[in-house]
This record gives C-alpha cells, structure tokens and sequence, in this order.
C-alpha cells in the first residue's frame, strides 16, 4: 500500500511526488519540503499579547487605549471585541472587528488578549 503525498500549496495539484527530501508538483513545478511547511504553518497561527492562539470568531479585551484615526476620542483599556475575523497580508494588522461605537475597524494581535 502506498503512503498518500500531500496536495501542492500552491495549485493544490494532487499528483505530487517525492524527490529526495523535497516534494514536487508536476501541475506548477512548485518544490517546497514538508517539514518546512509544517513549521511554516505552525508559526503563521496568530497570537494575542499573552502568546494564546486566537481563532475566528473569538471575544478578546484591548489591553491598552487606542487612537482611532479619523475619529473621535479612543478605544479604552478593558473594552470587549466580539466576534474577530483573522485576516493574512493586510499589512500590520491581523484582526477585523466590529467595536462597539465604532464600528468596523482593523487591530493588531499584540493589543489584544483573549476573553
């Protein structure tokens, strides 16, 4: 019985093989190691202030006052975020959010921590 290759991460092309220690996909000629794409993913999980792993979804607390551009006054210490949506390649920024009486808006892990 063969052992099942991983799909290619780029083009998701199932027919990849195994070259050595690298993988390749045929489809796209992407060649990427699966020990690297472990640790890649592993260290992609986005994380609050405290290094708790943060999902889609979750509640979190600003864990210092914020300055709201373009508005007025600023998002306190101790206000709850509900329902964050995770976001990749927005810049610095790595949470959507809705924040009470300010509606839409985009926050960095690292001012935040997990309710």
């Amino acid at each position: 019985m063969t052992e099942a290759l991983p799909a290619c991460p780029v083009c998701s092309g199932e027919f990849t093989y195994a070259m050595g220690e690298l993988m390749i996909c045929p489809e796209c000629g992407h060649e990427w190691s699966p020990t690297e794409s472990a640790e890649a993913a592993a260290a992609a999980t986005i994380r609050d202030a405290n290094g708790t792993p943060l999902a889609d979804g979750d509640d979190v607390v600003v864990i210092k006052d914020l300055k709201v551009k373009g508005g007025s006054g600023s998002i306190k210490v101790g206000t709850k975020v509900r329902n964050i949506r995770l976001v990749d390649g927005v810049g610095d920024h790595d949470l959507d959010c809705k924040v009470d009486g300010f509606g839409p808006m985009q926050l960095k892990s690292s001012v935040v921590r997990k309710a």
